[in-house]
């Protein structure tokens, strides 16, 4: 649900600060989504971190009193929590670890915030590595295996009975809404971006 314009808390805010807000809310529901979708593909995933069901584990770790810091995944946020979930050595919840990295790694793009006004700085060069980053996190999802040859995690499915494709559209949409903000700011402020040429197969993170 979008915000009154008129009420108090949108006092101070550009346009383009409430689109920021939209960006960012919208992109924290696409990954509550997804965090519930990969639960439900990976049952034994959730039982690492708890026998309640997918929705009420997704709702502690976006709403409860933790600060995105579990000491399960070593308290480990960005980047770093994103490749534990690659990890062999790891026998932890591989969903938490990878959503949290994610997550993390996008607020801190943001400058650490959810809601932005007036005097509010984001800098698009690091929204701009965020998406890019996601795009590898997504490949690497999709394309890394363990010594056994079966993947972390299932996300998308694509056989001879189902192509299922939602986890890699739904991602999509995180990296648009990014990339648009990015761009967007970069024009507003006359601040360039540098477009990196990235291997996502190396799966190497750009810095934030």
């Amino acid at each position: 649900m979008e915000p009154d314009r008129q009420s108090s808390s949108q006092l101070g805010k550009t346009d383009f600060d409430r689109m920021a807000d939209h960006e960012i809310r919208e992109n924290i529901m696409s990954l509550k989504m997804l965090m519930t979708k990969l639960y439900k593909r990976n049952p034994s995933e959730l039982k690492k971190s708890t026998s309640e069901g997918a929705e009420k584990m997704v709702n502690w770790v976006f709403n409860g009193n933790h600060n995105w810091n579990f000491e399960a995944i070593n308290n480990l946020q960005g980047t770093d929590a994103i490749y534990l979930t690659f990890n062999e050595e790891y026998k932890g919840d591989r969903v938490l670890s990878f959503v949290v990295g994610i997550y993390t790694m996008l607020i801190k793009a943001h400058g650490g915030k959810k809601e932005f006004y007036l005097f509010d700085s984001v800098d698009p060069q690091l929204l701009y590595n965020s998406s890019r980053n996601i795009e590898i996190a997504v490949w690497k999802l999709s394309n890394t295996k363990d010594s056994h040859g079966k993947p972390f995690l299932l996300a998308n499915e694509m056989n001879e009975k189902e192509n299922n494709l939602s986890f890699e559209r739904e991602f999509g949409k995180i990296i648009g809404r990014t990339d648009f903000l990015a761009f967007t700011l970069s024009e507003k402020t006359e601040r360039s971006i540098i477009r990196i040429i990235q291997n996502v197969a190396t799966g190497l993170f750009i810095p934030i």
